[in-house]
């Protein structure tokens, strides 16, 4: 007699997010195959099932039960104002691996300086909720619309102030805006339900989601340095990059050399590689990294 296999439905960003998030997942170890006429894309896994969903939705059908976890922008957890349980912080996004912010911005040439100036105005935005509260925190009446695109436009001529996602700033300044106050921060995060994850199996299985995500990302930074040096040049070699923290050293057959492993920062290897040619390596490697797990 065939047994069910048991099923973790996970919820992935369609969007802005979309290609990043699959990407992460690949590295992680799970090949996901999208299909331009369905939200239900392959993976290689029997038990996942994975559904391609606006990430603004996600926390919401994470807290109802539609989805037993997904990935979704921290902001959009506060717009939805979702009861669900925080697996874990993800930073990558589709441009930078830095916080996105949803900023308050006006026309270079508003006199707005600060949100009190906005009493009795009009803002645009996808996050009304989020705005709304923190006109509430300041004291200050304004009308918010939800914006259903070309918001950054909007702000010349339909209303007096936007708030806007950004990343990098760049769109906002070749809008010619300028940016008042931030609002809010925010990174993915990994969500669970929290029915589910009260559940034994769907809790290992979201928390080896989470140990393999988290250990791709750490990998993106990091690469691997392979090197040989005389065992007599290596005591100055380990004390004068402390950047080769803790290597494996093995004994080579050749007598007096050994080979030295580490794994560094990706941003300081090319500081270090004529530093280690100086300090006598040779047969230097350097490689990438799938995973590292701590």
């Amino acid at each position: 007699m065939l047994t069910m296999s048991k099923k973790l439905k996970f919820g992935l960003p369609k969007g802005s997010l979309q290609e990043a998030a699959i990407q992460k997942m690949a590295k992680a170890g799970y090949n996901i195959s999208v299909s331009s006429r369905s939200y239900v894309p392959y993976v290689d896994d029997e038990e996942l099932e994975i559904r391609l969903i606006r990430a603004q939705e996600i926390s919401r059908y994470v807290e109802h039960g539609y989805l037993d976890c997904g990935i979704t922008g921290h902001d959009w957890i506060v717009e939805n104002g979702s009861n669900v349980h925080e697996v874990g912080e993800f930073l990558f996004s589709k441009a930078t691996r830095q916080p996105a912010r949803w900023v308050l911005a006006v026309p270079e040439h508003s006199p707005v300086r600060s949100v009190k100036d906005l009493d009795g105005k009009r803002i645009a935005t996808e996050v009304v909720n989020l705005t709304k509260r923190y006109l509430r925190k300041h004291g200050v009446r304004a009308e918010v619309e939800f914006s259903w695109g070309a918001t950054e436009m909007k702000a010349h001529e339909l209303v007096d102030a936007i708030v806007e996602l950004t990343e990098t700033g760049a769109s906002l300044r070749a809008n010619k805006l300028r940016v008042v106050d931030t609002l809010l921060s925010s990174t993915p995060r990994l969500i669970a339900n929290q029915t589910a994850w009260k559940d034994a199996w769907k809790r290992k299985k979201i928390e080896t989601l989470a140990l393999l995500l988290r250990g791709a990302l750490e990998a993106e930074a990091k690469v691997g340095l392979k090197m040989n040096i005389a065992r007599k040049h290596l005591t100055n070699l380990l004390n004068s990059l402390p950047a080769l923290r803790n290597p494996t050293i093995s004994e080579l057959s050749q007598q007096g050399w050994v080979a030295v492993e580490t794994i560094i920062d990706e941003h300081i290897v090319r500081e270090i590689i004529p530093k280690l040619k100086a300090a006598g390596a040779e047969g230097i490697i350097e490689y990438p990294l799938n995973k590292v797990v701590y």
